[in-house]
């Protein structure tokens, strides 16, 4: 309860509270995450269980136009699935995906970033030198060699192995900028007076790391983190797009997208349109709000 006071009196509040493209932006994010979470609740309809499917419902368009159903609000795929509950367990895959993924780049970034800013030397030039031949190459064709990689090596691996080469797969293109961010601000830290009175009186250097230089520089990274998330979701669609991502068994946003598109140009526009929307509207939040926590923090730029 002190901490919730502590926070509702805090200045990222009372920013929060000033900017209604920030409060927009997090009641949109906030919905779509409940939808994904609770989607076994909410969604009208199992689009994965394959008793409950109809084949003679497959294509119906949107109720409100006709020939729809009012039992399939925003229509049906090509195998009978209700769109608007395909989207909700769809949302989930992505969702996942992209907090996943961040989070293994953040902790391969941070740990990396600090000991290239801290030990410096031979370290901080090799660590130093594998960012630049990782950004060498673009996310989307690492995320793919990896994949594909794997899926070579794995050909009849379980869905949950699936799940973790695309969670490696795109943590492995976004660790990079962490690791930069960290080790900037670590070169500045490093030097600073509450560092060197730790080394005078024996701290250990992993400990001054983790207990001292660690909490000084974890603002841009939250920030960094805010936004990559959107970023995550983007190449995870990216990749399902292109059929190397989730299975068709899971569909993903990215996976519904590429169904769709099938369709697009039949008239079944709707396959296809809703997921993009989703996948756009999600994106968007969060990178609305990444830019306002952004500002938030800065003081220069409010």
């Amino acid at each position: 309860m002190h901490s919730l006071r502590r926070f509702f009196a805090s200045d990222l509040w009372w920013s929060f509270r000033r900017s209604p493209l920030a409060i927009a932006a997090a009641l949109v994010a906030v919905a779509c995450i409940c939808c994904a979470l609770f989607a076994e609740r909410i969604a009208p309809h199992n689009p994965f269980d394959l008793a409950s499917l109809e084949l003679l419902d497959s294509r119906l368009p949107p109720s409100w136009i006709e020939g729809g159903s009012p039992k399939y609000l925003l229509g049906t795929d090509d195998q009978g699935r209700d769109i608007l509950s395909a989207l909700m367990f769809g949302a989930r895959i992505s969702l996942l995906v992209g907090l996943a993924s961040v989070l293994l780049s953040l902790l391969m970034g941070v740990s990396l970033g600090l000991l290239a800013g801290f030990v410096g030397g031979r370290v901080d030039g090799f660590i130093m030198r594998l960012c630049d031949v990782m950004l060498s190459f673009p996310a989307i064709l690492v995320a793919l060699l990896i994949d594909g990689v794997a899926k070579a090596r794995f050909p009849h691996a379980p869905e949950s192995l699936s799940f973790g080469v695309l969670v490696l797969a795109i943590a492995m293109t976004g660790w990079m900028q962490y690791a930069r961010t960290v080790r900037g601000s670590t070169l500045v830290e490093r030097n600073k007076e509450y560092v060197q009175a730790a080394r005078v009186i024996g701290v250990r250097p992993l400990r001054i790391m983790i207990r001292h230089v660690l909490p000084n520089v974890l603002g841009p990274v939250l920030v960094l983190a805010t936004i990559h998330v959107a970023g995550a979701i983007s190449i995870e669609a990216t990749l399902s797009f292109l059929g190397v991502g989730m299975p068709p068994t899971t569909p993903s946003l990215g996976t519904l997208i590429r169904v769709g598109n099938d369709f697009l140009f039949s008239g079944e526009w709707w396959i296809a349109v809703w997921p993009g929307c989703l996948l756009v509207l999600i994106t968007l939040s969060v990178n609305l709000l990444g830019d306002w926590l952004r500002d938030a923090l800065n003081p220069r730029l409010r």
